[in-house]
Parts: C-alpha cells; structure tokens; sequence
C-alpha cells in the first residue's frame, strides 16, 4: 500500500503540465514569453481567494528585500513569485510533488525571477535545510494534507533562525461535521487532515512558536464565495483555470468545497507566529 506521502503526490501530479499551461495562457491572450506574476494568479495561487489572500498575509509580516523566506507547500510558485515581485525578498519553495517544482521553476524563468526564487523538492517532515536558515516561513492550504502536525511545526522552528516568523494561511476544521469529498486537496478522507483552531494553536505553542496574530478569517471567505458566484463568469471554467492541474474532476472538488464552506464544515485561519 502506498503511503499517505505518494497519495499526496498523486493526486497533484499532471503529466504534460508545463506545456497545457503554455497553451492555455496563450489560449487566454498572454504571450507565454512576457509573462506578468499576475497573469498566472488564477492559476497559481490555488488557495482560497487566490493572490488577495497572499498580499494580504504579507503585509501583516512587513517583508522587506533583506528577508529570506522559505514557502512550505510552494505548489506552481505563485505566491513565492508574488513575495519577490511585491516586496523585493528571495523565496525558496518546498514541495512533495516533484513536478509542481519543475513548472515553478519554468515559470518563474519566464516571469525574470528565477534569480529570486528557487523550487526544492522534498518533504516538509524533513526538510533539507540547515539549523536558524531562514528568516520567515510561509504556508498557505498545505498543512491539510499533513497529518503529523507537530514535526512539521517542530522543522519549521528548526530551520527559521532566533525570532523568526511564521506565517500561516491554512484551512481548519469547522463545527458543521465531515466533508463532503473531494475537495481540492483531497479526493477521499484518507488524505485530508484537518484540525480545530485551538489544536493548531496547541501544536504551535508545544513547537516553540508564540502567537502573534491569531484571526478566523471564515467570514470574509464567505463574502469572497458570494460575490465570486454572483459574478456571470462563475459557471464558466477560464482557459487559465485550476482544472489543468486537478483534471476533469475539479468541478465537482469546487461545488464540494463551497458546499462544506456554508455547511460550515470547514473555517479559514490567518496567523502570525514567532519563534522563541
């Protein structure tokens, strides 16, 4: 049987990934050769409420050109790309899907920021960085696929250096039940490792973090999701859209993961932490 860590991968792994993104941007209009960090936010920023979401976390940590932060979970590299083009500072990605690090890479030389980025693949329980590396961590919509929440907070506070922060993006598990599957994350329970605020919060504490901004942000996603589905486009799947990397069956993971939000099976958590 495979382990929880080969199921991951496998479930985001696209064969032929690069060139359907190629085509798609220039199926969209953009020439895949002057590539803008924003015109692939709707693709890869694939977290809840996309690259507002990211500008938005980064501003809360005050980044500046001198920081060095360390993306755990880094997926295509959008938000890595968004930290360098926004705030001036050099991003080193993580991730357990081998080929979502080689299509960062491609990506982030065709947006001129490769000097600025960089895409290791590995896995977050035991990452290959030494010991007081880094001087910010950063994650957004990954920890849900990691069920050892404590060793991964613990290499977290292993390779930030004294006072370092983290900061977090992650969706939680809500008061409304189990969820309805699959999700984007998930396309059965056996992949899917959501934990209550309050234990994140523990698991942090018990790491060696100390809370420094703590915010249930579920209600403005609700207002994201509203406004979203209001729109005329909503029905429609753009040429950019994140079907290329789930597959055909991304319209069903979508509908289920608004469903699970107004069931309130799930909550979104915004925080800040640092370590001590």
């Amino acid at each position: 049987m495979r382990d929880i860590a080969q199921v991951v991968e496998a479930h985001y792994t696209r064969s032929g990934l690069s060139e359907a993104i190629l085509a798609a941007l220039s199926s969209a209009g953009i020439d895949p050769d002057n590539i803008r960090p924003a015109d692939l936010a709707p693709l890869d920023e694939f977290h809840i409420r996309g690259r507002e979401a990211t500008i938005e976390l980064a501003r809360l940590l005050n980044l500046s050109e001198h920081d060095h932060v360390l993306d755990v979970g880094s997926g295509l590299g959008g938000p890595s790309r968004t930290l360098t083009a926004e705030f001036g500072c050099r991003v080193t990605g993580i991730d357990l899907t081998e080929e979502f690090c080689r299509v960062a890479t491609m990506l982030s030389q065709r947006t001129g920021l490769i000097d600025r980025t960089e895409y290791r693949h590995g896995n977050a329980l035991d990452m290959p960085f030494s010991d007081d590396t880094f001087d910010i961590a950063w994650t957004q919509h990954a920890s849900m696929n990691i069920s050892d929440k404590g060793r991964l907070y613990a290499e977290i506070h292993r390779v930030l250096k004294s006072s370092g922060r983290f900061a977090i993006y992650d969706i939680v598990a809500g008061p409304g039940g189990e969820l309805h599957f699959p999700v984007p994350w998930a396309r059965e329970p056996s992949a899917s490792f959501l934990i209550q605020p309050d234990e994140m919060r523990a698991a942090l504490d018990k790491s060696g973090f100390r809370v420094i901004v703590w915010n249930d942000v579920t209600a403005l996603v609700h207002d994201w999701y509203r406004k979203i589905h209001a729109k005329p486009e909503a029905s429609t799947q753009p040429a950019l859209g994140r079907q290329l990397i789930l597959g055909p069956d991304y319209p069903a993971m979508a509908r289920n993961q608004g469903k699970n939000l107004e069931e309130n099976r799930y909550g979104l958590l915004q925080a800040i932490v640092e370590k001590h």
